[in-house]
């Protein structure tokens, strides 16, 4: 028998947190956290991590397990988070993976294979060094000439994902687009070795878009610029793939007096705006997911789980 698995997946500030709570409260769930930068300690507020108050005494797992220097990688993500759904399920508890980061989400729901490349390093950190020399705009016209598909599905912000692409295509010769679509249909065609339901948080473009303004004014006054700087003033590099995370490098640049703290905000609700957006558009493409518009019950989450529950048992 397939154990049973529930995900709730949507953008930022799409109330996750709340409502993955209530639900595990009344069907006896546990959380697993699947975004992939709330595993680090010392990053809170940027990663709008869950407060143990907010926990309501329901256990939560892969949230502060690795320092901000260490690196965080799909295949080591999946090994853990699966382990963890095999001992809530034990314990008769009902694993639910909340989250935002669709490929980890996509690979534990799948049970996606990951082999070991060789990653050519040389040529990743002559990518990184192009942009900062000449920018973000300069390494996605690159991409643009080699795979136009993956340029226009990735903004040019995006510069993990494009240093990504690009290295793809370099390694193999095959824009990852082509790789991407065939791996789309070959999980099109996969079942899921978990009995799961899939609900994505949906809601007007409009409304998420002032959710987030709002919601990064509030991680300001909560301590947000501190945060950052308690990690620049210890040296942390923007090269670490923790301080590549939304809310942490943008405010670099104010520290080492290149822009002003009002700009550095401003990119920040811009970069988080756009993310938010590229989330949309992944669960739009995903196989079965349930989509619940959360502004149309006025983010009422006891509402939200009603929906929830009544899928469920269906």
């Amino acid at each position: 028998m397939k154990k049973k698995l529930i995900l709730i997946a949507g953008p930022t500030a799409s109330g996750k947190t709340k409502s993955s709570v209530l639900l595990a409260q009344q069907i006896g769930g546990e959380i697993i956290s699947c975004d992939s930068m709330q595993v680090y300690r010392r990053m809170d507020i940027g990663t709008a991590k869950v407060r143990p108050e907010e926990m309501e005494g329901i256990p939560h797992y892969m949230i502060d397990v690795l320092e901000p220097t260490e690196g965080c990688n799909i295949s080591w993500f999946k090994e853990q988070v699966t382990r963890h759904i095999e001992e809530i399920s034990i314990r008769g508890k009902v694993p639910i993976l909340v989250g935002g980061t669709g490929f980890y989400l996509n690979a534990i729901l799948f049970d996606t294979q990951f082999e070991e490349t060789d990653t050519d390093l040389s040529y990743r950190q002559s990518l990184e060094k192009e942009v900062r020399i000449n920018g973000a705009d300069s390494l996605h016209k690159r991409l643009q000439e080699v795979d136009p598909v993956s340029a226009e599905a990735i903004h040019a912000n995006n510069v993990k994902r494009v240093i990504r692409a690009l290295e793809y295509f370099h390694q193999t010769g095959v824009p990852i687009s082509k790789h991407n679509e065939k791996e789309r249909k070959k999980r099109e065609a996969l079942t899921s070795p978990y009995d799961y339901t899939f609900f994505a948080l949906d809601m007007d473009r409009e409304v998420l878009y002032d959710r987030i303004n709002r919601r990064i004014d509030r991680m300001m006054d909560e301590g947000l610029l501190e945060e950052v700087k308690v990690l620049y003033d210890e040296g942390f590099s923007e090269d670490l793939t923790s301080i590549k995370a939304i809310g942490y490098k943008e405010f670099y640049p104010y520290f080492r007096g290149e822009l002003t703290l009002d700009a550095c905000i401003d990119k920040l609700k811009q970069n988080t705006r756009h993310y938010a957006k590229r989330q949309l558009t992944w669960l739009r493409h995903q196989a079965k997911p349930i989509f619940i518009p959360v502004d149309q019950y006025d983010f009422d989450a006891q509402k939200i789980v009603d929906v929830m529950k009544s899928k469920i048992q269906s």
